[in-house]
């Protein structure tokens, strides 16, 4: 009895230092995180800056007397510069969702939905498409990230549509509990929330599933579907702030459902770190 009591013990005490070593990394890792954050807002932008400010300047004072040859290269500098700018915006925005979160209050995801339908007004009539928007329950979460998070799939699901088939997106959410967890009477804080977008676009191959929430990760060429490949990745950098994950389930040619949960409260403060 005496020996399993020490072995318990022995290995509480392992778990203990081994929760530490996590702690210290991923304390590490954010500072890290925050180091980029400070060289990519300033060290990366002022050159850039400079790039385009200059290719501009080229452009409007020398264009037309550049040849065919001269004007290619100029378009093709400020095209990767533009390309450039738009990616270190992406790595801020995934940097900032750990390093300038805002606290976690009540949010109605109901009427964030509909005001991100309502941003999306332009892009759904281009499209000739359609977004619903279901039922959806208030959570403890970061506000303007949930925004982030509905925006960034609600534009996909209408971006990747089928050729002559209008996108028809559908959001839905609702409380659920894992099995371990169902009681009569479950504690409100064991709840998640899971929250459903699905369309009818043009899906993928869900071998390319962990591709698709990675960095700066196409599976389309730039010249079909614009864009630098960060959406997804922010997305999922969200919902793991908010203690859950993110999944998809795709049929090609059939459509995509990216489903999202999260916890249903977290500490008041919400969480800053990962």
């Amino acid at each position: 009895m005496l020996t399993f009591f020490v072995r318990d013990i022995s290995r509480r005490k392992q778990a203990e230092q081994q929760q530490k070593r996590y702690a210290a990394e991923l304390e590490r890792s954010n500072r890290e995180l925050e180091q980029f954050a400070y060289v990519a807002s300033h060290d990366l932008q002022e050159p850039l800056r400079k790039i385009r400010t200059f290719g501009d300047r080229l452009q409007i004072k020398c264009g037309n007397k550049l040849d065919e040859a001269g004007s290619d290269c100029l378009l093709r500098m400020q095209n990767a510069a533009a390309r450039m700018q738009s990616l270190i915006d992406g790595l801020l925005s995934l940097s900032r969702v750990t390093t300038q979160g805002q606290d976690f209050v009540a949010v109605d995801l109901a009427q964030i939905a509909r005001e991100v339908v309502s941003d999306l007004e332009v892009q759904i009539e281009r499209s000739g498409g359609r977004v619903e928007v279901d039922h959806l329950p208030t959570i403890q979460a970061d506000p303007l990230q949930m925004r982030q998070l509905l925006q960034n799939l609600i534009a996909n699901a209408l971006k990747f549509h089928r050729v002559e088939v209008a996108p028809l997106v559908k959001v839905s959410g609702r409380f659920i509990h894992s099995r371990t967890q169902r009681t009569l009477n479950p504690p409100a804080d064991d709840e998640q929330c899971r929250i459903l977008v699905e369309d009818n676009g043009i899906g993928f191959e869900e071998r390319h599933q962990d591709r698709i929430f990675g960095v700066f990760q196409r599976l389309h060429p730039r010249d079909v579907f614009e864009g630098v490949g960060i959406g997804l990745a922010l997305c999922r950098k969200i919902v793991e702030r908010h203690g859950g994950k993110i999944i998809a389930h795709s049929v090609p040619g059939e459509g995509s459902v990216f489903e999202c949960c999260c916890r249903r409260s977290t500490s008041v403060r919400g969480r800053k770190e990962l």
